[in-house]
């Protein structure tokens, strides 16, 4: 998944988005208020963090702006102002969650895996598709009972597709929710990517087929029905 990261403490913002690619997901940083509508209004997100003492525009501003275009995006505000006036302040204008400075990393984690599940009306930290179950707090990924070892990029892809299961997905699609927005989308690494999970499933116990491709329009996996024909 892909996220936007507003904060302006150097420091902080490498350190979290450090924490943060290195548990799988793609992230972008913004240090000012103005470069995250920028960055929002050029790229797609599946969740923001937003601190709110910006410089050039404050960030209830940035939430305020986002808001009245789309009410989807899941926003975490990550704060040092901690007065529950602040805090009821945040919720009302319209983020869904609000943690106070200094945090926990590995609590920011958890509510960030808690807005996701509700943004793609996933009610548990299990995903399945047939005998594929994928742990989105531990980022294990079982075919029946045989774990696949993936790296943070095929198991970003097949969460992905697992979240949308159903749905046919472009290459494009994928790569933007992946990868940060410097990934170059000509490039053959999403190619490499998907050919190396695709093989990894199917040692692990997997039919061929479960993810398949569909020429001209993209990829999606296959429900178990499907695979029986």
């Amino acid at each position: 998944m892909k996220i936007l990261l507003v904060e302006d403490e150097t420091i902080l913002m490498k350190a979290t988005a450090k924490g943060l690619r290195k548990s799988g997901y793609a992230v972008d940083c913004a240090a000012d208020g103005a470069e995250a509508l920028r960055q929002y209004a050029l790229n797609e997100y599946d969740l923001m963090i937003l601190d709110l003492n910006l410089p050039k525009v404050d960030g209830m501003e940035v939430l305020r702006r986002i808001r009245q275009q789309n009410q989807e995006l899941r926003i975490l505000i990550l704060s040092a102002r901690d007065s529950v006036e602040d805090k009821i302040g945040g919720l009302d204008g319209g983020s869904n969650d609000y943690l106070t400075k200094p945090f926990d990393f590995l609590e920011l984690e958890a509510r960030i895996r808690n807005l996701l599940r509700r943004h793609f009306e996933q009610k548990s930290v299990q995903l399945h598709c047939g005998a594929l179950r994928v742990n989105m707090a531990d980022r294990s990924v079982f075919c029946k009972e045989q774990s696949a070892a993936l790296t943070k990029k095929e198991y970003g892809i097949l969460e992905y597709l697992l979240t949308h299961k159903g749905r046919i997905l472009s290459a494009e699609e994928i790569i933007e929710h992946v990868w940060d927005s410097e990934a170059d989308l000509f490039s053959n690494a999403f190619k490499f990517q998907i050919h190396s999970l695709k093989k990894k499933l199917e040692q692990a116990g997997l039919p061929e087929g479960y993810i398949t491709n569909l020429r001209g329009q993209g990829y999606k996996l296959a429900e178990p029905e499907e695979l029986k024909k």
